[in-house]
């Protein structure tokens, strides 16, 4: 029998693949400059974002912590204690004492206390500060915090220090009374000059007051490098006036 040779349409066809090309060295070198440049552009923009953000969260905190000090400073004016034998208003200059009553179900008292210390160290030079004793109600009790808060205003020691809440960075701040219809300068009566606290003149003011005022202005002065910078003034009027003065 014999054999047929294939047709030439019937033999089978080998495709011979086509030759593969790679990237020259200089493609890869130009592709890899292409990305380190979008991964640079877009890390600078990352960086950007995480520093706004940080600077929008610091000026967050920064209003949080002063508008808690500037309450704080409503709420002990606005407990001030009137009890017969006892102070409840007394500025020498330095330290701003209060006696008001507690957050306690007892009727006790509390003795607190405002300053400004001066600290080179912090923005603005200085800090404002309040202290706070116990819940009170014993008189021999309210007399020691009395000294007590006293000395923190002056000199503070460790003791002092259990009760001190450091509530915000200042340049310095003021405080006006306001009695006999005007707002005055709540040392004047002694001879006292501006009652302006600054690293320069702490310490130096004279005299002393201790009649509960109609009113009072407070100014705080805050640092210019910070969040929150300016002048921040707030007055208060005692409760019974039931108006402005």
């Amino acid at each position: 029998m014999d054999r047929k040779h294939p047709t030439q349409a019937q033999r089978p066809r080998f495709v011979h693949p086509s030759k593969a090309h790679g990237f020259t060295l200089i493609e890869v070198l130009v592709a890899i400059s292409v990305m380190a440049l979008m991964s640079l552009m877009a890390w600078r923009g990352i960086d950007g974002m995480l520093r706004s953000q940080s600077g929008m969260q610091q000026r967050a905190d920064d209003i949080r912590t002063l508008q808690a000090g500037l309450a704080q400073w409503q709420t002990d004016l606005d407990q001030l204690s009137e009890l017969p034998g006892t102070t409840s208003w007394h500025w020498d200059g330095q330290v701003l004492r209060l006696t008001r009553r507690a957050n306690a179900p007892d009727e006790a008292l509390q003795v607190v206390a405002w300053t400004w210390r001066g600290n080179p160290g912090r923005p603005g030079g200085g800090d404002w500060q309040r202290w706070q004793s116990a819940p009170l109600s014993l008189r021999a009790d309210w007399q020691n915090a009395w000294a007590l808060a006293g000395q923190w205003g002056q000199t503070p020691t460790e003791a002092t220090r259990s009760g001190q809440v450091q509530i915000h960075p200042l340049a310095g701040w003021q405080i006006f009374v306001h009695r006999g219809g005007s707002w005055t300068n709540p040392l004047s009566s002694a001879g006292a000059g501006d009652t302006t606290l600054t690293p320069q003149n702490a310490g130096l003011a004279s005299g002393s007051t201790s009649d509960q005022p109609d009113g009072v202005r407070l100014l705080l002065t805050l640092p210019g490098d910070q969040a929150v910078t300016g002048t921040i003034t707030r007055d208060w009027v005692r409760p019974v006036l039931g108006g402005s003065p």
